[in-house]
């Protein structure tokens, strides 16, 4: 029987494509320096270096400042990065639902993500979604991060769960679904068009409340 539900972040609860891509036309429009660079341009070349987060923003802003010969420091737009871009997190559909449900269904939550501790902790915030967790470890805090099942065993330890008692819910076919599966956890694909299906989960989600259902067929042993 589950009593825990653990939760990625980006991708998952927070619309990560959609936040970036406001902030980065935000911060065109508000820096002259950026006036030069037409606007689409300097969007999609900073999506296109950030890789979907898994580039670190100090190269990426190094990178455009070279390309577009920008009159900036890097270490200013990166802080303009870490001050102003949990103003345009956006939620993914029904993510206050899911995670109200789930509490009042007495299951137990928990955050698990990769990334700097006082920028995601910004970003949760952001989303007023900090409350419902019972434990929140983020990479740089924790000093070990996704896929290392160290951190997955320590999430389910301060949830007071076993593997087995738990689930995990992520968008990332490694990172998240197997690595929280090679645990003993059952791993849920948040879907994402940029990754490729095939690979095992126990259930795959499209929009957040389709989690429910999962659970209720568990509970009937429909699944």
């Amino acid at each position: 029987m589950l009593k825990a539900i653990i939760f990625d972040l980006d991708g998952t609860l927070l619309d990560r494509d959609t936040s970036l891509k406001a902030f980065v036309e935000n911060q065109h429009q508000r820096m002259a320096e950026l006036q030069h660079i037409d606007k689409s341009v300097y969007v999609n070349r900073f999506v296109a270096l950030d890789q979907r987060g898994y580039v670190w923003k100090d190269q990426v802003y190094q990178q455009l400042i070279h390309e577009f010969d920008l009159a900036l420091q890097w270490e200013d737009l990166l802080e303009d990065y870490m001050h102003q871009f949990s103003l345009h997190c956006v939620g993914f559909p029904n993510l206050h639902e899911l995670l109200i449900y789930l509490k009042e269904s007495g299951f137990k939550l928990g955050l698990i993500s990769n990334g700097y501790g006082t920028f995601q902790m910004k970003n949760m915030e952001a989303l007023r979604i900090s409350t419902y967790f019972d434990t929140i470890l983020v990479s740089e805090i924790e000093g070990l991060r996704k896929p290392d099942p160290e951190i997955f065993h320590r999430a389910l330890h301060r949830l007071g769960a076993q593997p087995g008692e738990a689930a995990y819910v992520g968008d990332h076919p490694e990172n998240d679904v197997q690595a929280s599966r090679r645990v003993g956890m059952k791993g849920i694909w948040k879907e994402d068009d940029h990754f490729a299906g095939n690979f095992e989960r126990e259930y795959t989600i499209r929009d957040l409340m389709e989690l429910k259902k999962y659970l209720e067929q568990l509970h009937t042993g429909s699944t």
